[in-house]
């Protein structure tokens, strides 16, 4: 039978782990997961379903599988360590047989199907305090199984690639599968409901991003002491993380003028108003293995500062300002450039947007549909 024969007579079966959607920040590879998951399922050729541990609840309306999701007999904890540990139970316990195996994350799920892994970065070998002990041991353990268990590995881009080659993983089996973005229509009048919800009575500086270590929320600090005095504020959208004081951190500007504005979590039509209502966009990340927030930012024409020799200078490209993540004066420098330059912060939006066009989840769909059809022709 061929390979086309074969999808005319059904589909491919595929299960997807979705465990991360529970996790208590879900975060970027949550946000990723589903959003591919949304857009495979939009695919006649596949037939989805999703795996997960055992919970008792479902997680948080906005990180909930919109496909049917079978849960294993083992709550998180022990699931993870016996997949990494035992690799027991597969997943086929819960969902039947199926062609495909796909783990979205770092956890490997044991099975007898053909694997497929996304690796988004490997962060936590550059720098192991990103992690804790424990997470250390199962990232490292993770990524030894998905090394040698994974017949494919999907990276969102060239610099996560080269991560990945660096640890010793086969070239040959690498793709780049880059992430998408569906751009919220934003108008004015939601851009001032936004900042009226918020009390923003000025123009901000828009960082969005779990604060954690990584994020480099230091450095958008650091930036900021260059627009004291211009009637500029600060506002963090996004959940507290790990292994960051918060207060102490945000310390530099308290006195300065400056009001910081930290609004947490927020739902997809805030944080797009968010986007469209700002000055200037700062993420200068230390690492990221895409760097969604850029992507949304630019879908929105907001003007983009960035970290220069990363993955969020791959989704920038030309139409971002690109620093050095540990030179606060330069990234206050770009700052600056874009509030006393209005034409240059047009033109970079503008061109944002037309870039940010090009990055589609139905590109991404197609380009994992198409390593599905090479480990299960």
């Amino acid at each position: 039978m061929t390979g086309q024969n074969r999808l005319v007579d059904r589909k491919r079966r595929v299960a997807i782990t979705v465990e991360q959607c529970w996790h208590r920040v879900p975060g970027g590879t949550a946000t990723a997961a589903l959003a591919v998951i949304s857009a495979l399922a939009d695919r006649e050729d596949l037939d989805l379903i999703g795996v997960a541990a055992r919970h008792g609840e479902d997680p948080p309306q906005a990180f909930r599988p919109t496909i049917e999701t079978c849960h294993l007999p083992l709550p998180r904890l022990a699931l993870y360590e016996t997949w990494h540990g035992l690799r027991w139970p597969p997943v086929e316990r819960v969902t039947g047989p199926v062609d495909v195996v796909h783990g979205t994350a770092i956890a490997v799920p044991a099975s007898d199907a053909p694997l497929v892994m996304t690796i988004n970065d490997l962060a936590f070998l550059a720098d192991p305090l990103q992690a804790t002990r424990h997470g250390n041991r199962f990232f490292r353990r993770g990524t030894e199984l998905a090394r040698r268990h994974a017949k494919l590995l999907l990276v969102p881009s060239e610099a996560t690639a080269a991560e990945c080659r660096a640890a010793g993983f086969d070239g040959d089996r690498l793709r780049i599968v880059p992430y998408g973005v569906n751009a919220q229509p934003v108008s004015e009048s939601d851009i001032d409901g936004f900042r009226t919800s918020h009390g923003l009575t000025r123009p901000y500086v828009l960082f969005v991003g779990t604060v954690e270590p990584r994020k480099n929320l230091a450095a958008v600090v650091g930036g900021m002491a260059a627009l004291v005095g211009r009637g500029i504020d600060l506002v963090l959208v996004g959940p507290d993380g790990w292994n960051e004081d918060l207060r102490a951190r945000l310390a530099p500007l308290e006195g300065t003028g400056t009001e910081v504005h930290r609004l947490g979590f927020l739902s997809a039509p805030e944080v797009a108003a968010a986007y469209a209502g700002c000055v200037a966009f700062c993420y200068p990340s230390l690492r990221e293995g895409f760097g969604l927030p850029v992507l949304e930012a630019m879908a929105q024409g907001a003007p983009v500062v960035t970290s220069a020799g990363t993955a969020t200078a791959e989704v920038a490209g030309d139409v971002g300002l690109l620093v050095d993540p540990d030179d606060h004066v330069q990234i206050g420098e770009a700052l600056v450039r874009l509030v006393d330059d209005s034409a240059l912060a047009a033109d970079l939006g503008e061109r944002g947007q037309a870039r940010a066009a090009t990055y589609t989840w139905e590109r991404t769909a197609a380009l994992t549909a198409a390593a599905y059809g090479e480990v299960a022709p």
